[in-house]
């Protein structure tokens, strides 16, 4: 399908509709998909008819929207009101960029209603974006499953920014529905509530779609706070056992202990021995942890998780004191020896804090003050006859030489573009001798971290045999660029598969060494940073030399 628009710029040519055209209160917006033929790279291409004064409130919210930088949102890289009319310059205009991928529509057409897991994940990354419109007073609208697009990568973005008309409650409103539609694949009515089976996502559903100012959504930042909050799921078990989301092995053992303890104690709680003195089963006092032995003891092994019940142990000791005064309990049971133990725990341990206390002062003695005496004694300006030469001080270790190693080839490294070129055939100059030549990325506007819209570009070279690299050395004439020097086994594959061998951010002309040799036939420069630019970030590398060991 061809555009029969007329007042466009040139630069721009249709080329197929992107969306169902959009009816509003001052007339169609159609949207395409179109080539930028100075950039040489697709946008989408939305068109207001008819242009001029009827257009000039979508024209300023567009305007406004161009100062965003989020990947939930297509930026809006130009935007033109028209003069109005039928003939040239009759139509107003809104350039975004183009998004890859599938729209929600498609998704759900093709495979059906989305995992929970990703649905969650897909409205949040919308509604982040959303929040960030509303932030700077812009409520975007357009928010339907013809307008969202599933990216590569698991990420998500709205195509058409901003919409004619928006409000804030509205766009809370469209999330809503687009959350039901990705779990549902329909939205729900008046006579038929949302079937969802989450149900906090369905109360959430309901809040955001609410028009009753008392129970709706305040803000969209609220839903991205509830949206990242994921609710534990129960089992059968947790109905029963109310405290299930929190119990684990170790807190049920302790709780069928402690239940065991209590029904041993309700059975055995006093008695008076051959004395006629109180004494109490099993309640001692406590022994020093790891002094004590397992068997006929109530105190836990150190491996054990076990309530200590302190209180009713200590006041168990002080009732007692109360009747007759000191009751050795540890003695009166038979065969467990606890009260000797207690005695040279209570000696020995004092014994041993005392020797180690004696060791440390003996070595303090001999190593600190033997040294501190030797330097107050006079330096000889003349050795003693017969007395040995002092040792002369150890040499600091020789840095390794390096060589300036030899490329072979280089390709460009992008796995996070959107498939449009960057300046890819300038690639070789970065290995070609001379660095008034070089590779640049493209210029990216908003952010130094690629415009929010990737992680970084790079170029990967190839040494054609396996090298021992000490290091790179890296030219460039954009000065507070970021690096990553990164080597691998292959010349293709993830950007994990090249693991990080020295960081930088660039000068001018810096050797970024490594920790240790690498031997390697592949070296990633990796862009993770761009410099300031006239008109927005990028960065170039000139030349790219490998440093090798010898």
């Amino acid at each position: 399908m061809t555009s029969t628009t007329t007042g466009l710029p040139d630069r721009y040519r249709p080329i197929d509709q992107a969306a169902p055209d959009e009816q509003t209160a001052t007339g169609v917006i159609r949207s395409w998909r179109a080539r930028d033929r100075v950039l040489n790279r697709d946008v989408a291409l939305r068109v207001h008819t008819p242009g001029g004064p009827a257009a000039r409130e979508w024209i300023n919210r567009a305007l406004t929207a161009g100062g965003l930088a989020t990947p939930a949102l297509a930026m809006v890289y130009d935007a033109a009101e028209g003069t109005g009319g039928d003939g040239p310059g009759g139509a107003a205009y809104v350039v975004n960029e183009w998004l890859e991928g599938a729209t929600l529509r498609e998704r759900l057409a093709s495979d059906g209603p989305l995992p929970e897991r990703e649905a969650r994940a897909l409205v949040r990354r919308l509604a982040e974006g959303v929040a960030e419109a509303h932030r700077v007073g812009l409520a975007v609208g357009g928010l339907t499953p013809d307008h969202v697009v599933l990216r590569p990568g698991g990420l998500a973005g709205l195509l058409s920014v901003p919409a004619a008309t928006g409000t804030a409650t509205g766009d809370i409103a469209a999330l809503g529905e687009l959350l039901e539609l990705a779990l549902t694949g329909r939205t729900s009515t008046a006579d038929r509530p949302p079937a969802i089976d989450s149900p906090d996502l369905a109360a959430l559903v309901r809040r955001a779609r609410s028009t009753d100012p008392a129970n709706r959504l305040s803000s969209v930042a609220t839903m991205v706070t509830l949206l990242a909050t994921e609710r534990p799921r129960t089992g059968p078990q947790d109905a029963v056992r109310p405290d299930a989301p929190e119990d684990s092995g170790w807190l049920r053992r302790l709780r069928d202990r402690r239940d065991l303890d209590d029904a041993s104690d309700a059975t055995s709680s006093r008695f008076d021995d051959e004395d006629g003195r109180p004494h109490r089963l099993g309640r001692g006092l406590p022994p020093v942890p790891g002094t004590a032995e397992r068997s006929g003891s109530r105190w836990p092994a150190p491996e054990e998780d076990q309530d200590l019940d302190w209180e009713s142990t200590f006041s168990a000791e002080a009732e007692a004191e109360a009747d007759d005064g000191p009751y050795p309990a540890a003695e009166d049971e038979p065969g467990t020896g606890r009260s000797a133990r207690r005695r040279l725990a209570m000696i020995g341990l004092p014994l041993l804090a005392l020797a180690l206390v004696a060791g440390f002062a003996l070595w303090f003695g001999k190593n600190v003050i033997d040294v501190a005496s030797s330097v107050d004694e006079p330096v000889r300006s003349t050795p003693a006859a017969g007395a040995p030469a002092a040792p002369a001080p150890p040499a600091e270790p020789e840095q390794p030489a390096t060589t300036p190693g030899q490329v072979t080839a280089a390709t460009l490294f992008n796995p996070f573009g959107d498939g449009e070129p960057e300046n890819d055939d300038d690639v070789p100059r970065t290995y070609d001798g001379d660095p008034a030549t070089g590779w640049s990325t493209v210029t990216y506007r908003g952010s130094a971290a690629f415009g929010n819209l990737k992680p970084g570009v790079g170029v990967l070279y190839d040494l054609g045999t396996p090298q021992e690299l000490t290091g790179v050395r890296v030219a460039t004439t954009t000065p507070g660029a970021s690096v990553e020097v990164r080597t691998g086994e292959a010349g293709t594959g993830e950007l994990d598969d090249f693991p990080v061998a020295a960081t930088g951010t660039l000068g001018g002309a810096d050797d970024l060494a490594f920790d240790a040799p690498v031997t390697t036939r592949w070296v990633l420069v990796f862009v993770t940073g761009l410099a300031p630019a006239d008109d927005g970030f990028r960065a170039d590398l000139t030349e790219v030399v490998p440093l090798t060991a010898g």
